[in-house]
């Protein structure tokens, strides 16, 4: 896990452990080839973006993130809806 970068605690951790998604698997989709999904306003005051992008083994996720202290935290990450995932397969296609 990149601490320098990210920002990684037991409470993130364990909720990505629920979704069956590892801290380096959200790294993976965040430092490579994504596509941007959207922004929102999380909780008051903190900024969330959604990502979808592939692991290095090659699993689709979409991960949700804010800026804590000038690094990504990861709030939740998980498999997208099949529509999304589609789109992302697009976006890939599109870029080739």
């Amino acid at each position: 896990m990149d601490d320098e970068l990210f920002d990684w605690d037991d409470a993130n951790i364990l909720h990505l452990a629920e979704h069956g998604v590892a801290p380096e698997d959200a790294e993976d989709v965040l430092l490579g080839e994504t596509l941007e999904m959207g922004f929102n306003n999380g909780e008051p005051g903190e900024d969330r973006w959604s990502y979808i992008g592939e692991t290095m083994g090659g699993r689709v996720l979409q991960v949700i993130i804010t800026m804590r202290g000038g690094k990504i935290r990861v709030v939740t990450a998980f498999r997208p809806t099949t529509r999304d995932e589609i789109s992302y397969h697009e976006y890939r296609m599109e870029r080739q």
